[in-house]
């Protein structure tokens, strides 16, 4: 399983999302899980990230689910109108 940082605003999206992406090219499991419960200080580029990684997996043949999103991060999503493009999975 993926981890995101404690912190994605618009300065770190670009290293993190190299970072993700790597990783993201080991996985060899037909899912792919990001846990986001270290997640504390973002912004809307944790959105875009988010989006980029799930692109990513489809594009690969694997599924992306997110993982103990916080609540604001799915306030976010919902704000922007993203929340149905980011799958998360059951608890």
């Amino acid at each position: 399983m993926l981890v995101l940082p404690a912190t994605l605003t618009n300065v770190e999206a670009r290293d993190v999302l190299a970072m993700l992406t790597q990783a993201m090219s080991r996985e060899q499991e037909p899912v792919v899980a990001l846990d986001a419960s270290a997640l504390k200080d973002f912004d809307s580029a944790a959105l875009a990230v988010l989006l980029e990684c799930q692109r990513l997996a489809q594009a690969s043949g694997k599924r992306f689910l997110l993982r103990q999103a916080p609540p604001k991060l799915n306030a976010l999503a919902k704000l922007y109108g993203v929340d149905v493009l980011l799958p998360a999975a059951a608890h």
